[in-house]
């Protein structure tokens, strides 16, 4: 079952983002708190939604994205941040339905784009990703400001 996530759900959504964050190479960069999570997911004006695949009662993958704005369309879309299942429910279908109801969030509203970011080295997720149509942006280069560059940009440091 895919259903919007609630705040019971934050406990399991900090879970499952500590272990994707294992996954990807990068088990001590989660600073996120469950406070962070409910604030960012809840709070009223809140711009990160997230979806819980959920089996037997238990959550078991999410999907945590926002809204982008596209300025060639007009339009919005949604930016998926994070996608994971659980490794043992992997293969039941559940990402694909987590990225299913993302696709028709995207249809019913109106919005044009559904994109995410996935590593390179990742070549389970980019061929499931293809498998459903998906295509890389190949000529795009991802750049990111942080710490002590984005304080020193923004005059903080």
């Amino acid at each position: 079952m895919i259903r919007p996530a609630r705040p019971d759900d934050v406990p399991a959504i900090l879970k499952m983002i500590r272990e994707l964050a294992e996954y990807e190479r990068e088990p001590d960069a989660v600073e996120a708190t469950e406070a962070d999570i409910e604030r960012a997911l809840f709070s009223e004006g809140a711009a990160a939604h997230a979806h819980i695949a959920e089996e037997g009662g238990e959550a078991v993958g999410f999907a945590l994205w926002f809204l982008n704005f596209s300025t060639w369309t007009g339009r919005h879309g949604i930016y998926l941040e994070d996608l994971y299942v659980r490794p043992e429910m992997r293969g039941r279908g559940l990402g694909k339905a987590l990225l299913t109801e993302l696709a028709r969030v995207c249809a019913e509203r109106g919005y044009r784009r559904l994109e995410w970011s996935v590593l390179d080295w990742n070549t389970p997720s980019i061929e499931f990703y293809r498998s459903l149509g998906a295509r890389p942006m190949d000529e795009w280069t991802v750049f990111r400001l942080d710490g002590g560059a984005l304080d020193r940009l923004g005059g903080r440091g």
